[in-house]
């Protein structure tokens, strides 16, 4: 954050103006800060961040949806899903058990060899056969 950098070169001499200009912010936004350090948002976040650590230190297998329930039953602190997903996310509090990603069907390797080298027209009839078995589900 540069507004502690804007707080000590004004405490050398240079005008606070002059600094958030070249920092490229307004000195409004500077002064709001200099009354207000940590905001009500960002306290409030540090002690559910705080809570729901406590939380899956209890349970590691909880996700972020029962560590909302949990934060809510127990401890008494009401917090929205997404709140708690978006501070899970940020501080990596995850779940032990996580899910597979995609669903796992991707093509292998050709069965065959490409007897018709990817043309599929004949010059004469009864010359090419082609099929396609993808219908057929196999064991293979």
């Amino acid at each position: 954050m540069t507004y502690p950098l804007v707080r000590d070169l004004a405490a050398d001499g240079i005008p606070v103006v002059v600094t958030c200009r070249v920092a490229g912010f307004s000195p409004q936004a500077f002064y709001k800060w200099r009354t207000d350090p940590v905001s009500t948002r960002d306290w409030d976040d540090a002690h559910l961040v705080n809570a729901a650590m406590a939380v899956h230190a209890d349970d590691p297998v909880f996700s972020y949806r029962l560590i909302a329930d949990e934060l809510a039953a127990e401890h008494g602190i009401a917090a929205s899903e997404n709140r708690v997903h978006r501070l899970c996310k940020e501080h990596g509090i995850h779940s032990a058990i996580s899910r597979k990603r995609g669903r796992g069907n991707r093509p292998g390797p050709a069965v065959h060899d490409d007897l018709v080298r990817r043309v599929f027209t004949a010059g004469r009839p009864n010359r090419l056969w082609l099929t396609d078995i993808t219908e057929h589900r196999t064991d293979e």
